[in-house]
């Protein structure tokens, strides 16, 4: 059995954060699959998903690193092609990837206790995104 739904996310700005985790276990209850898997897509190439426990500090430290990592520049070979500043976006929402795939087990997610799914605007403003949800399974 398959069920897909999409998710919109609304970002306000580069390094801005959401918890999927409740929405998404809303669609797995919802599919009536009791075993297998999630997967969470986003569409785009500046944005991204994961796993982390979701509270303020990790919210802050996660961009951060980001950044710290895959800087802000305009010296990125991109910026050669389009001149639209988010060069680094590209980077850091690959370098963390698109999607996620999480385990069904009794109809829930399984997740650690201090585990949630987050998507993370990489790009250099907010933005309106979609994030699919494939719940696959018996």
């Amino acid at each position: 059995m398959t069920h897909q739904e999409q998710i919109a996310v609304r970002t306000a700005s580069h390094g801005h954060m959401h918890d999927l985790t409740p929405r998404i276990a809303e669609i797995v209850s919802a599919s009536g699959i009791q075993t297998g898997t999630v997967n969470v897509f986003n569409v785009g190439s500046t944005a991204a998903v994961g796993t982390i426990e979701y509270e303020g500090g990790l919210q802050r430290d996660l961009p951060d690193l980001l950044d710290k990592l895959i800087p802000p520049s305009r010296h990125y070979g991109h910026e050669k092609a389009w001149h639209d500043g988010n060069g680094h976006s590209h980077l850091q929402a690959t370098l963390l990837g698109p999607s996620l795939t999480v385990p069904i087990a009794e109809g829930k997610l399984l997740l650690g206790t201090w585990q949630q799914i987050f998507h993370i605007e990489c790009d250099t403003r907010g933005r309106q995104r979609t994030v699919v949800i494939t719940v696959v399974g018996d």
